[in-house]
């Protein structure tokens, strides 16, 4: 099935903590300013499908990503009619992403954690087995959160493409190597938009906050990060210096943060979905920045 995503979407955390009436408020004012997607990212809220059938059903045109649905989460079966009914009733409007989250967050939930490429390369073919009864369509195009080598292979080997998360520019470059020039690279990138520089850089500083309290649990990233841009382990300390504030995180006017954007295309993305950075902790859209942004992006 074809699915266009356009050239820019929006990611957002924000979805799934926030009331249903200000989810569908802001999902048709992003399709309005000419966003060709919609990711969203799943973890104790809404369950992927029900978040997706809710933004597809309140619009139009747009297409809607779970960014990702977290593989734990949803037996594949399940998944896999999830998937093809939505398929069905939005054509050209849907496709999956999935993931395989962090082992403590799914070990503290009860989930026995495995080896992340064994993991997902059972599940593919666990949704590819599954017993369907409804109308015999096509699945949705699928995405893979692909950060190392092995699971950009499986993407590029078994789904669409490769989605990776919060992750430098020099990072796309390096999987675009790796996946050659057909598999779909869609790419996130976290932005902190303001036209003071100073604020910008706080913003972008304090929306590093998450992924620096959890080092200990991404430190596979880390070690990407470090082996593509020279950061060392000092980059992380006080809050992560500035070379890691400009690696990880496209700060300053929008026409700075296009700048940015049009390095991702350079460098091998096919798409890029911008994730407006906000303090730490606010479940917020952030739709005064994605208006100012849409006049320089789209």
């Amino acid at each position: 099935m074809t699915v266009e995503l356009g050239r820019i979407g929006v990611w957002t955390w924000a979805f799934e903590r926030l009331p249903w009436p200000q989810v569908r408020a802001a999902a048709r004012e992003i399709e309005e300013l000419g966003y060709g997607a919609l990711f969203f990212g799943e973890m104790d809220g809404r369950p992927a499908p029900t978040q997706a059938a809710l933004l597809l059903a309140a619009t139009e045109r747009i297409v809607v990503v779970p960014s990702v649905a977290i593989i734990y989460r949803h037996h594949p079966a399940t998944l896999a009619q999830a998937e093809r009914t939505l398929a069905e009733a939005f054509p050209g409007r849907f496709a999956l992403g999935l993931g395989v989250s962090d082992r403590k967050h799914m070990e503290d939930r009860g989930h026995t954690w495995r080896p992340p490429v064994r993991a997902m390369r059972e599940y593919l073919a666990a949704m590819d087995a599954a017993p369907l009864t409804g109308p015999a369509g096509p699945p949705s195009p699928r995405l893979l959160a692909a950060l190392g080598p092995k699971m950009a292979e499986l993407a590029g080997e078994r789904t669409w493409g490769a989605h990776p998360y919060f992750m430098p520019v020099e990072h796309t470059a390096h999987l675009r190597e790796l996946l050659g020039s057909g598999p779909k690279l869609v790419v996130h990138q976290n932005v902190a938009v303001h036209r003071d520089p100073a604020e910008a850089r706080r913003l972008a500083r304090a929306s590093l906050a998450p992924w620096l309290a959890i080092g200990d649990r991404s430190s596979s990233r880390w070690r990407v990060i470090q082996e593509l841009t020279g950061l060392t382990e000092a980059d992380l300390d006080d809050g992560g210096s500035d070379r890691l504030v400009d690696a990880m995180v496209a700060h300053g006017d929008p026409d700075q943060v296009a700048e940015r954007v049009r390095a991702q295309f350079e460098a091998g993305a096919d798409h890029v979905c911008v994730s407006v950075a906000t303090d730490y902790g606010l479940p917020e859209v952030r739709l005064p920045e994605l208006r100012e942004l849409s006049k320089v992006l789209l």
